[in-house]
């Protein structure tokens, strides 16, 4: 059976330096993303019957710290996908997470956020599905979805230069979905249609 993610990937975001990490990332996890994101691709062009697109993080910036997480991310833009509404999935050392995110660079933060804010039912079947958010897209920390962390989280999207939103679901490194790469795409394909709608609302 193909796993998803194995325990040599995790290993590879323990890597110390720079230079020995980003091989490992290379070598280890970024064939895996190349292979997931192509099925995940095509997935979201299908579903939202528009061409998308395929990045897989370079962390081409960075010259002394090794990355702690690394990512693909499917996007409506060739040349990038970071100014945008974009889905990713990737890992950090003991987790491995699928979001929908924005993230900093979004010039559309504060009408995102508004319309997000008056979307209550939508995200209270998220919430019943143990759907997690995130604030920080650079840092592993993430917690429940639930009626107060969604407004916080989302006026802080809206009102912080640097605020960002992500929402969808992270599985330990031990969890058993991720030793099978087919049921791992068949669970992201089901995260994504759950957030297919949150996707449809920020590109109107």
């Amino acid at each position: 059976m193909t796993e998803a993610f194995s325990k040599k990937d995790f290993k590879a975001m323990k890597q110390p330096g720079l230079d020995a990490r980003m091989e490992a990332i290379q070598t280890e996890i970024q064939p895996k993303f190349q292979q997931l994101g192509e099925t995940l691709t095509s997935f979201l062009s299908l579903e939202l019957g528009t061409e998308m697109f395929l990045h897989i993080a370079k962390h081409a910036r960075r010259s002394v710290n090794p990355p702690e997480s690394t990512w693909l991310a499917i996007a409506n833009d060739k040349r990038g996908y970071k100014k945008h509404p974009h889905f990713q999935v990737g890992l950090f050392e003991d987790h491995v997470f699928v979001w929908l995110a924005f993230i900093y660079e979004n010039k559309e933060r504060q009408k995102i956020a508004e319309r997000f804010l008056k979307q209550e039912k939508l995200f209270k079947k998220l919430s019943a599905n143990n759907y997690s958010l995130s604030k920080d897209h650079t840092i592993p920390d993430y917690f429940p979805l639930q009626e107060k962390s969604l407004e916080d989280t989302l006026v802080r999207f809206r009102d912080v230069k640097k605020g960002e939103f992500l929402v969808g679901k992270v599985y330990q490194e031990n969890d058993p979905i991720l030793q099978s790469l087919d049921s791992f795409l068949l669970e992201v394909e089901t995260i994504f249609d759950h957030l297919l709608p949150l996707y449809r609302l920020a590109i109107k």
